[in-house]
């Protein structure tokens, strides 16, 4: 056992012994390493968690909003101490190069989880419709079941939320790299948060995360990852009436106008599209050019990715980390071997380091949008690269798609703004227009139901009622 290891789960406000000794792996994706072992919970310990949460649920419900902002606060200084093992922690589990993982793995959940505090004790306003009055209570018990890539910013993202809006939680972690949630229960505890209101329960999506969608003690689940297990989760869910949240897939497709900042939207798209090794689920895959400039920004995009260093995380000058594991980055390769497009950087037969499950950033030309190269997430470095003829063209592009979760426009303020209003997707960015932590998110079709962020995000923990006077 190493000192990572993990052998308790969190419920009740306590670190309890599993109900087996069976445990789950923890690989190093970029050694290929068993670093620590995680329980692999069962239904038992799911049902000793949601008991806990309903028996906390009264208490914690009770409390004002700003009460419960006030532990927020708590939380937020608890969690912020541990921002550097945070960035360290997911770069051993998961394989981001540090400096990313400083920004974004510890950097973006703290500044939610911030703002979910602030947003908690802000003075309610009373809402009123002729002789109604307007409350919003909490809805319950919420299963949060968070992925891999994002492995704390997906759990704060839901667990602030549910907790400022009153809704215990019962949070299972990816398998593929639990380790960062046991940090964020150690804040938890130090915190003060009252016991029972967050609960931990590692495991499989079989073992713990089909129990948790099922149970009917649970009155919301809130779901991020693939739109095949999110289907199996909402017919869970159905079956008692449960909500579900849910965020999805994409397969997002970053615009470029004969009128864009070329160079600008070129290389900021390839590092949309290669952030977190292309294992991120807004990433800008397909980028669309107008014919006129096609062939310079496939020779700009080559360049662009020949210049990303692939190796060692924890090198400072590595920009291209690992992929989570073998399997995914097999996957990968499956879409890059069978692609019949123009390779024009990386590919399966580029340099990568000889140990752990690395791919080479990777361009294809000349796509076919209607290809499994330009439909499928492949979610890994692959950036496809399609021209277009004019406005109307790239917006048919983009929209070919059962996917609408993010994308990006560049050209013209007026011009790149009324494309962006034509895309089918929960979010644009306008001219490298920056993510915002308080905006909602979410996507159109099959990338999902319902918002995530701020005060929508809030919402989707929250019941309506009216109260008649």
């Amino acid at each position: 056992m190493t000192s990572l290891d993990r052998l308790r789960l969190y419920i009740g406000g306590a670190w309890v012994p599993p109900s087996t000794s069976k445990t789950i792996p923890v690989d190093n994706p970029a050694t290929e390493e068993t670093i620590a072992q995680v329980p692999a919970g069962t239904a038992e310990d799911v049902d000793r968690a949601v008991t806990a949460a309903q028996a906390a649920f009264d208490g914690w419900a009770g409390r004002s909003m700003a009460e419960r902002g006030e532990v927020l606060d708590r939380l937020h200084t608890s969690l912020a101490a541990r921002a550097g093992d945070i960035a360290k922690t997911v770069g051993l589990e998961l394989g981001t190069p540090l400096k990313v993982a400083k920004m974004v793995q510890a950097g973006l959940p703290l500044t939610v989880l911030r703002g979910y505090a602030d947003l908690a004790v802000r003075p309610a306003e009373n809402e009123t419709i002729g002789n109604s009055l307007i409350v919003h209570e909490p809805v319950g018990v919420v299963g949060a079941i968070t992925p891999w890539n994002y492995p704390l910013h997906q759990v704060v993202a839901k667990v602030a939320a549910a907790l400022a809006a009153g809704c215990p939680v019962v949070l299972k972690p990816s398998e593929l790299t639990p380790l960062v949630a046991f940090l964020l229960a150690d804040a938890a505890e130090e915190a003060g948060v009252p016991a029972g209101v967050f609960n931990l329960v590692t495991g499989t999506g079989a073992e713990v995360g089909a129990v948790i969608a099922g149970h009917p003690g649970v009155d919301m689940v809130s779901f991020t990852g693939s739109t095949a297990t999110g289907r199996a989760i909402t017919h869970a869910a159905a079956d008692r009436i449960a909500r579900v949240a849910l965020e999805l897939g994409g397969k997002s497709a970053n615009v470029i106008l004969e009128d864009a900042d070329l160079v600008k939207a070129v290389k900021v798209g390839v590092g949309n599209a290669f952030l977190n090794s292309g294992q991120t689920c807004t990433a800008w895959t397909r980028m669309l050019v107008h014919r006129s400039h096609y062939d310079e920004a496939v020779a700009l995009a080559a360049k662009t990715a020949a210049g990303y260093t692939v190796g060692d995380p924890f090198d400072e000058g590595t920009r291209l980390g690992p992929l989570v594991s073998g399997t995914q980055r097999d996957r990968v390769r499956g879409f890059i071997e069978r692609a019949t497009a123009r390779l024009v950087a990386g590919g399966l037969d580029a340099p990568v380091p000889g140990k752990g499950f690395f791919v080479a950033p990777t361009v294809f030309a000349d796509v076919d949008p209607a290809s499994e190269l330009a439909q499928e997430e492949i979610f890994g470095p692959v950036l496809s690269i399609i021209p277009f003829e004019d406005d109307d063209h790239a917006v048919a592009i983009a929209n070919n798609s059962r996917y609408g979760l993010a994308g990006g426009v560049w050209g013209s303020d007026e011009r790149a703004l009324a494309v962006a209003k034509r895309l089918r997707t929960g979010a644009v960015d306008v001219n490298g227009g920056s993510f915002n932590p308080f905006a909602p998110f979410g996507g159109y079709k099959q990338s999902g139901v319902g918002r995530e962020l701020g005060e929508y995000g809030l919402a989707e923990f929250q019941q309506t009622k009216a109260i008649q006077r």
